[in-house]
């Protein structure tokens, strides 16, 4: 079974505030600890998780989140040398989609994944990529 790859809102929320999506990206992040979603994420996801809550004041749980993200995957998805080259390529292509997203996108290709839980539109535009949103 191919892994669906974790978008960062997925974490975002799981971990925020109260939202409409927190219940459903919980259950997310809760059926992949089950053993019932298989999916993956990427380094280049967890140096956003710290990056934008450093930003908001909340470094000590951005790296709480990270951490429980580490533990949760054991096999991350690295960002190389021909990942950045798609995303550049990706970004020629779809200008509006945002850095990080094709950054995202091109490490998903790169690996032979085509599913993104995310909340994130952006990602319906990519050729060759599903998003799946955490809700209906």
């Amino acid at each position: 079974m191919t892994a669906v790859f974790l978008d960062a809102n997925v974490f975002f929320y799981a971990a925020g505030a109260e939202h409409p999506l927190r219940e459903p990206a919980q259950q997310v992040i809760q059926k992949v600890a089950a053993g019932e979603l298989v999916a993956t994420t990427s380094t280049e996801i967890l140096q956003e998780i710290l990056f934008v809550m450093q930003r908001r004041g909340q470094a000590d749980l951005g790296l709480q989140l990270v951490r429980n993200t580490v533990s949760l995957f054991p096999d991350l998805l690295s960002v190389t040398r021909n990942d950045m080259l798609i995303a550049c390529d990706l970004l020629e292509r779809y200008p509006r989609i945002r850095t990080r997203d094709a950054v995202h996108a091109a490490t998903m290709l790169n690996n032979g994944l085509d599913s993104i839980v995310s909340a994130d539109g952006h990602f319906d535009e990519i050729e060759g990529i599903r998003r799946i949103p955490m809700a209906s």
